[in-house]
C-alpha cells in the first residue's frame, strides 16, 4: 500500500467514524476524495479536499467540516499536524520517522517498490506500431513503439494484466503491391534484367533476400505463370518475411509482441459478418444515404458531380461521431472500417479494456473506432492514443523518410549509432501528441539539458559513491542512523516516495511520458544536492570524518538509485552504472 493510499484508508476511518456518531450522514459519495501532495510544498506533506467536496451533501460548510476532520488527523501517530487553509482544504504535515520508514521500505521492497494492485488484474489490450507489413521499421514508426511497449510496462507495474498485440494489415491493396515488386525481385533472383523498377512498387533493396528466397523455393516456376498463379502465394510469403524482418527491428528497441493479428485471417474467419449481425441486432444497422460532402451539392442540371448512393450504414452518431459509418461499399464488399470493427470485437471478446496507440494519420479515424467499440461493449471501452510524428535531424538538417522510393533512415541504423536506451527515454520526452525533433547530436550530448544523460549520470554517480564506500571502510551492511539525516535531505525522500503515486495516476491516465519527466525532477534534485558538496566538504555524502552521517546519506542515495531504476526499468531503459 502507498503511503496515500495508507492515508486515504485512515480517512476513510474518520469519515466512517463520524457517520457512526451523527456528525455525518451516512451514505456520502466519496469518489472525489483525494490525498495527494499539495501543489506548494510548503504548505506540507499530504493535503486532502475531503471537507470540500463532502460539505454540500452532508449539510454544513466545507470549513465546518475540516474542523471536525483535522483534529482526527492530528491525532494520528503519523501525523505532526493538520492545519486548515482557506475554505477549508486540510494541509497535513508528517512526523519525520514516516519518512525514515518510506526510505527503509524503498530499500527493503528493491524492485517492486512502486508497482501495485490499482489495476486488479482487469486485461488490457495495448495495440501498438501495426504498421503494413512493407518493408523495414524506419523511424515514422519509432515514437509509437516506445509509447506503447513502455505503456504497457507501465500498466504491468499497476497491476494490469497487457496483451501487448501487433495488427497485420495484410488484407489491402499494399500487400499485393508487396508481391508485385517481391516478384520483381524473384526476376532478378532467377538472372533476368529488370531494368528499373517500376513506379509503384517498392524498391528497397530489403526485398532482394525475399526474392532469392522464392527463388530458391520456385525456381522458375511463377517466371512466366500469370499475376493470378503466384500472387497469393508471394503475398503470404512475402508478408512472413517482412513480420521477420519487423520483429527483429523491433527487438533491438527492446520491443515485443505476445500476438500478431492478422487482418485478413480475420475477414476469412468471418468475424465482420458476426460484429455487424450483433449490431444489427442492437438496431444499430441500417440502409440509407449519407449528407454530401463539405462543399458539394446534390447532382442537378447545374452540373453538380454528387449523387446519393443508398449504403448500408452503421449508426455510428449514436456514439458521438460525426455522421454515419458505411460498413459496406457499393458492390456489396465491406469497408476497411467494417473489418476493423470485427478486428476490435475479437479484442474484446479477451480484454477489459483497449488501448491503440496510433499515427497521427489516424486521427480521422478514432471517433467512429470508439463509437463502434462502445456499441460493441455496452461502454466506452477503447482509449486511443495519437503520437506526432517525429522530426530526424541530422547537422540540423531534415532527413527525409520514405518507404515507397527507397529512401528512408531504419530503426535499426539508429539505435546502432546512439543505443536503444537513448532512443527510448528521448522518445518518452515529450506527451505522445506533442510534436518531437530527434537530433543525433543532441541525444547524445553530455549536458544537463539533456534528459537522457541527466537522470542516466544521476544514477551512475550513485552507484559510484556506493562502490566508494567500502574502499573507505564504510560498511553498510547495518541499518543506518537517519535521524542524523536534515530537512533537505528528507526532501529528497519525500519526493522519491512519490513514485509508486506517479505509476498509479500514470497508468491510470495512460500517459509513459510522466515517468520520464518523474525521473528528471528526482535527478535534478539529487544533482542539487550532490553539488553543494562542491563548496562545502561538510554536505557531501561521502563525509570521511563521519561514518554514520556517511552511512545515512549513502543509504539515502542508494533509495534514490533504486527509484530511478525502477523508473527506467518501466521506460525499458537499462540504468547507467558508470559514465
Amino acid at each position: 500500500m502507498t503511503l496515500y493510499a495508507r492515508f486515504a484508508a485512515h480517512l476513510d476511518a474518520i469519515l466512517d467514524a463520524l457517520e457512526s456518531e451523527g456528525a455525518l450522514p451516512s451514505g456520502l459519495e466519496r469518489k472525489a476524495v483525494a490525498v495527494e501532495p499539495p501543489r506548494d510544498p510548503s504548505h506540507g506533506d499530504l493535503a486532502t479536499n475531503a471537507a470540500m467536496v463532502l460539505a454540500k451533501a452532508a449539510g454544513t460548510s466545507p470549513r465546518a467540516l475540516a474542523e471536525l476532520i483535522g483534529p482526527r488527523l492530528a491525532a494520528l501517530d503519523e501525523v505532526a499536524s493538520a492545519e486548515i487553509a482557506g475554505p477549508g482544504f486540510i494541509n497535513i504535515r508528517l512526523a519525520p520517522a514516516v519518512w525514515d520508514g518510506e526510505l527503509r521500505s524503498i530499500l527493503a521492497e528493491g524492485a517492486a517498490y512502486g508497482r501495485s494492485e490499482a489495476g486488479a488484474g482487469r486485461r488490457v489490450n495495448v495495440e501498438y506500431v501495426s504498421a503494413n507489413p512493407t518493408g523495414p521499421m524506419h523511424m515514422g514508426h519509432c515514437r509509437g513503439a516506445v509509447v506503447g511497449d513502455a505503456l504497457a510496462s507501465l500498466l504491468e507495474a499497476a497491476g494490469y494484466e497487457v496483451i501487448r498485440e501487433y495488427y497485420v494489415n495484410d488484407a489491402g491493396a499494399q500487400v499485393d503491391v508487396l508481391a508485385r515488386s517481391a516478384h520483381l525481385r524473384y526476376q532478378e533472383a532467377l538472372g533476368r534484367p529488370i531494368g528499373e523498377i517500376p513506379e509503384g512498387l517498392y524498391p528497397g533493396d530489403y526485398l532482394k533476400p525475399v526474392g532469392e528466397a522464392l527463388a530458391a523455393e520456385f525456381g522458375d516456376s511463377y517466371a512466366e505463370a500469370p499475376e493470378e498463379a503466384w500472387l497469393d502465394t508471394f503475398r503470404r510469403r512475402t508478408v512472413a518475411a517482412m513480420l521477420d524482418l519487423i520483429r527483429s527491428d523491433l527487438a533491438t528497441l527492446g520491443v515485443h509482441h505476445d500476438l500478431f493479428a492478422s487482418e485478413r485471417e480475420v475477414q476469412e474467419s468471418g468475424a465482420v459478418d458476426r460484429a455487424f449481425e450483433l449490431l444489427g441486432e442492437k438496431g444499430l444497422v441500417y440502409r440509407g444515404t449519407l449528407p454530401p460532402p463539405k462543399g458539394k451539392t446534390p447532382k442537378t442540371e447545374d452540373g453538380s458531380d454528387w449523387e446519393p448512393t443508398e449504403l448500408t450504414l452503421f449508426r455510428s452518431t449514436a456514439f458521438g461521431d460525426d455522421q454515419d459509418r458505411p460498413i459496406k461499399k457499393s458492390d456489396g464488399s465491406w469497408t476497411y472500417f467494417a473489418a476493423d470493427t470485427a478486428y476490435h470485437m475479437k479484442k474484446l471478446e479477451a480484454s477489459d479494456e483497449l488501448i491503440n496507440v496510433w499515427g497521427a494519420d489516424h486521427t480521422g479515424t478514432v471517433k467512429r473506432t470508439q463509437a463502434a467499440v462502445q456499441a460493441l461493449a455496452g461502454r466506452p471501452a477503447l482509449d486511443v492514443k495519437i503520437v506526432q510524428m517525429v522530426r530526424l535531424l541530422r547537422a540540423g538538417e531534415l532527413v527525409k523518410m520514405s518507404k515507397r522510393s527507397g529512401s528512408f533512415v531504419t530503426l535499426a541504423e539508429v539505435v546502432e549509432e546512439v543505443g536503444k536506451d537513448v532512443v527510448r527515454f528521448t522518445m518518452l520526452t515529450r506527451k505522445n501528441d506533442a510534436q518531437m525533433d530527434f537530433d543525433f547530436a543532441r541525444v547524445v550530448e553530455a549536458s544537463k539539458d539533456n534528459p537522457v544523460f541527466y537522470v542516466q549520470y544521476a544514477h551512475a554517480r550513485i552507484r559510484s559513491m556506493l562502490r566508494k564506500a567500502p574502499e573507505l571502510g564504510i560498511d553498510m551492511s547495518a541499518p543506518a542512523d537517519l535521524s542524523l539525516l536534515g530537512d533537505e535531505e528528507r526532501e529528497l525522500v519525500k519526493l522519491a516516495a512519490q513514485f509508486p503515486r506517479m505509476v498509479e495516476t500514470a497508468a491510470q491516465a495512460h500517459e509513459p511520458h510522466r515517468i520520464a519527466y518523474y525521473l528528471h525532477d528526482l535527478s535534478s534534485a539529487f544533482h542539487s544536492r550532490y553539488n553543494e558538496g562542491n563548496n562545502d566538504p561538510k554536505r557531501r555524502f561521502i563525509v570521511e570524518d563521519n561514518r554514520e552521517l556517511t552511512r545515512g546519506r549513502l543509504e539515502l542515495a542508494s533509495a534514490l538509485g533504486q527509484i530511478i531504476r525502477n523508473g527506467l526499468g518501466i521506460m525499458g531503459v537499462a540504468a547507467a552504472e558508470e559514465m
